[in-house]
């Protein structure tokens, strides 16, 4: 276990727990999606090819006959998929606690670590959502697909300010100031950075009028719900290992002391 000059963890260590939380909260996060998000793909696509032959068109009807990954093989790399983005996100984790942890005011590594992946379910997951919800096959018309993906990658940068900028309004003012008065400075400055980014960001509404509601409604839910899932188990299991990490520690540091 490799620490630094002050006794802290080093990057490695934090990061294989990151890597490690990722990847469980990943597949757990895959189940979640399998179950509750897989069955509405595929009512989406049976839309999808219903409208297609309506209108005629062979070779777009045809399309999914054709594919060269079939829908069994698409569910069964969810898992992957899901897998190596919850390991991604959670080195991403643990470098931003390596690089921010002695800015965090807390003394606990379990807060820090539960406080950073808030933050990123906050201002990655739920401020994009709520201006661009994810839409089901047989949604969005693919000539704008590249300016639908510019703007919400534009959001999810918006929304990690808007988070930036509550932490900032929280410990802005000065003294001994009212409890009650930081929390308002810091959800004035985190809504007010999500404020213009919704005004300045385009308005995309390409859902068709025949498009069943419920289940738009049901596949949005489920996209947030695969994401949710994710987060929280990531946050708690890095927090988890930190803990464990923090405890072999101080027993490494109190041998030592005995030894001495």
């Amino acid at each position: 276990m490799p620490l630094t000059a002050d006794g802290a963890p080093g990057y490695s260590a934090v990061l294989l727990r990151g890597l490690l939380a990722g990847l469980i909260a990943g597949l757990l996060a895959g189940m979640f999606g399998y179950v509750a998000g897989e069955p509405r793909v595929d009512a989406a696509i049976a839309i999808e090819e219903q409208t297609a032959h309506a209108a005629g068109d062979a070779a777009d009807a045809g399309h999914h006959d054709e594919e060269l990954v079939s829908r069994t093989g698409q569910k069964g790399g969810l898992f992957l998929a899901t897998a190596l983005f919850g390991a991604a996100m959670g080195g991403l984790l643990a470098t931003a606690y390596t690089l921010l942890r002695r800015r965090l005011r807390t003394p606990s590594d379990t807060r820090a670590a539960l406080g950073l992946a808030g933050a990123a379910l906050l201002g990655a997951v739920l401020v994009p959502f709520v201006k661009y919800p994810p839409n089901p096959p047989a949604v969005g018309d693919p000539a704008t697909i590249n300016q639908r993906t510019a703007a919400y990658l534009a959001i999810v940068v918006l929304g990690l300010v808007a988070v930036w900028a509550g932490v900032v309004g929280y410990r802005a003012p000065r003294g001994a100031a009212p409890e009650s008065l930081r929390a308002v400075t810091a959800v004035l400055g985190f809504l007010a950075v999500v404020a213009v980014g919704y005004v300045m960001l385009p308005r995309v509404d390409e859902v068709p009028a025949t498009f069943p509601a419920s289940l738009l409604w049901n596949f949005r839910l489920a996209s947030l719900g695969t994401q949710a899932v994710l987060w929280v188990s990531l946050g708690l299991g890095f927090a988890a290992l930190l803990s464990r990490l923090g405890a072999r520690r101080s027993r490494t540091a109190d041998r030592a002391a005995v030894a001495g």
